[in-house]
């Protein structure tokens, strides 16, 4: 896979994760342009880490992710660690996201990007807890497929505009 710069990193063999589309990720890109730089960015269920390579690539301060599987955990680490200039700073968590979100109360990002298994039930919980831990300073991007996940009307955040790409769609909350 490539990302921004044509950079070339590291991918998971198989279907454990389902990396984000190049169209989704350069609209994202495009929509966040004048936020990243600089900025602290939260990578949830970072799979092979591409967003946040690819963030890193465009100038984020930070990058901090979240994910499971521990092979993909090392892969993220090897990936950010081409890309990340030496003023940049990256972390990797592994485990449940629930539980890691938790350690992180205190610290505030600018931009959080959230992109779960579309069939799980992950969402309002996690956007919950990211308000009530008052992580989010900026914006948070949600990707899924409406045909699969289920996204509750927030009653913390409050959801700013919806993008559809196909069959993916990114909701934007502050």
């Amino acid at each position: 896979m490539r990302i921004y710069g044509n950079r070339e990193i590291k991918t998971l063999s198989g279907n454990d994760t389902r990396p984000t589309t190049s169209k989704v990720r350069e609209a994202l890109f495009n929509i966040w342009k004048d936020y990243l730089e600089s900025a602290s960015w939260l990578d949830l269920c970072a799979g092979n880490g591409t967003m946040g390579a690819e963030a890193l690539c465009r100038g984020v301060s930070e990058v901090v992710a979240i994910e499971q599987s521990s092979l993909a955990c090392q892969i993220i680490r090897e990936n950010w660690q081409k890309v990340a200039q030496e003023n940049q700073q990256f972390k990797v968590l592994r485990g449940d996201i629930l539980q890691r979100l938790k350690s992180l109360k205190g610290q505030k990002f600018d931009l959080i990007y959230f992109d779960p298994p579309y069939h799980n039930d992950l969402y309002d919980r996690v956007l919950n807890l990211i308000y009530d831990y008052e992580l989010l300073k900026g914006q948070i991007a949600v990707e899924y497929d409406p045909r699969k996940s289920k996204i509750s009307e927030q009653q913390k955040l409050t959801l700013v505009q919806t993008k559809f790409y196909g069959n993916i769609a990114l909701n934007f909350y502050c």
